[in-house]
């Protein structure tokens, strides 16, 4: 990722970008095929050095213009024709569009990659059974692999914005400098359609002199809502790998050290360090949307932001998206230990099981809340297992058995649809 936004790749682009301009040209007759050809050859970083470009940007104070005049020192004759018609972003916005292209297909098999590791655990633990939490408290059983599963489908449509934005994000343009063409002569619209069949991206069909910045405010936004979900998932695995929930931590090393001092420790840094990312991700969205309302048909206040934003952003949800997949890959699962925490509400996270077994029974459901409410409590009182004030209410008693009591009561028998969600899930995404 880092490669795709070096100032070498952003060279490369930008004569791809001026030579594939110098190849419409002479497909609509306005340059000789010649001279398409020579400018195609020394449109390289090897021939157009960028010492010979820095040298140039020195003595003119502009970085396109110095990339013009450079490539025309090495076109020869036909130097002449080179960057014809264009303005400076039709330059570099369409090779910007080059680079996010590149960038995207990095991402989406980041996504490919974590959704992968979530569809293993989900598979691996669809009948291992745990706390499922709410406000932080005990709620009622679920699966851990409908866990991973939920967070799997977070990652699928991620995927799938992606794919559905990227057509909206990877476009360029040519058509001059306000977006008449008028500099292209009268087959502008057939050039700028050349360039970009030819490069593969996509182009403006009206600008100013610049790319709409709502698609780079677009290209921000999915990246934060990518780092806003690997946030969630790394969260999760810090909550459950604090000491006093101990149901899943983080892979760690022989030779690892947790702390300088606390020899005992280990720590989920890594997922620590994903949250951390997430929030420089996320801060980036603020200055993209305020690119986005430039003056007239542009002004420059939107560059120097995007210089820095774009490749950190991308750069940062390709790293965080990566340790996510080792983290998961390698996550360790204690089921044991989840059996234990569901044991230690001494039977409290069943009660909805047992207000449903009684409404089967022909109990109102309001009055069978209100029964197990009250043995809940009483149970809490006397710090007894929830099963024993309910086999001792002779309201409830009339309606259940003592083993129907216990059948409600058993957090296997109360896992609705959770391991066919997560079957149904392997079997549409997997």
């Amino acid at each position: 990722m880092k490669s795709i936004f070096s100032e070498d790749t952003r060279l490369a682009r930008m004569l791809d970008v001026e030579a594939a301009l110098a190849r419409a040209h002479a497909k609509v007759g306005t340059i000789p095929a010649k001279a398409a050809e020579d400018i195609r050859k020394a449109a390289n970083p090897r021939t157009v050095t960028a010492d010979r470009i820095a040298q140039l940007e020195k003595e003119i104070g502009h970085d396109v213009m110095a990339v013009v005049l450079a490539l025309s020192e090495k076109a020869g004759d036909a130097g002449r024709y080179v960057h014809l018609g264009a303005t400076s972003n039709d330059i570099t916005d369409t090779a910007l569009a080059l680079q996010l292209k590149d960038a995207l297909a990095i991402v989406e098999e980041d996504l490919g990659y974590l959704k992968a590791a979530l569809l293993s655990l989900a598979r691996k633990h669809r009948k291992t059974v745990m706390l499922g939490r709410t406000h932080g408290q005990a709620a009622v059983p679920i699966t851990f692999g409908l866990k991973m599963g939920v967070f799997a489908l977070e990652v699928q449509r991620h995927m799938e914005r992606l794919r559905e934005a990227r057509p909206r994000i990877c476009v360029g343009k040519m058509s001059g400098a306000v977006g008449t063409g008028a500099g292209f002569g009268p087959r502008a619209l057939e050039l700028q359609e050349l360039v970009a069949r030819d490069l593969g991206v996509g182009y403006e069909e009206a600008s100013g002199q610049v790319v709409g910045r709502d698609r780079i405010a677009e290209l921000i936004a999915l990246l934060a809502g990518i780092a806003a979900s690997g946030e969630k998932f790394a969260t999760e695995v810090r909550n459950l790998q604090r000491n006093e929930i101990g149901e899943a931590a983080e892979a760690f090393g022989e030779r690892q050290v947790g702390s300088s001092t606390m020899a005992n420790k280990e720590n989920p840094v890594t997922s620590e360090n994903v949250c951390g990312l997430a929030r420089v991700v996320r801060a980036f969205v603020i200055p993209a949307y305020e690119d986005v309302p430039l003056w007239h048909e542009r002004d420059l206040t939107n560059s120097a932001a995007e210089r820095i934003m774009i490749p950190h952003a991308l750069i940062l949800v390709d790293d965080l998206l990566m340790k996510l997949v080792d983290v998961f890959r390698n996550l360790r699962v204690y089921p044991e230990r989840m059996r234990a925490n569901l044991e230690a509400t001494k039977g409290q996270v069943m009660a909805e099981s047992v207000m449903i077994a009684l409404v089967g029974k022909g109990v109102g459901r309001q009055e069978a809340h209100k029964l197990v409410q009250d043995a809940a409590r009483r149970a809490r009182q006397k710090d007894v297992d929830l099963t024993d004030t309910l086999v001792d209410d002779a309201k409830i008693a009339k309606a259940l058995t003592v083993k129907e009591v216990h059948i409600a009561m058993d957090p296997n028998h109360y896992l609705g649809a959770a391991v066919e969600i997560v079957e149904r899930i392997m079997k549409k995404y997997g």
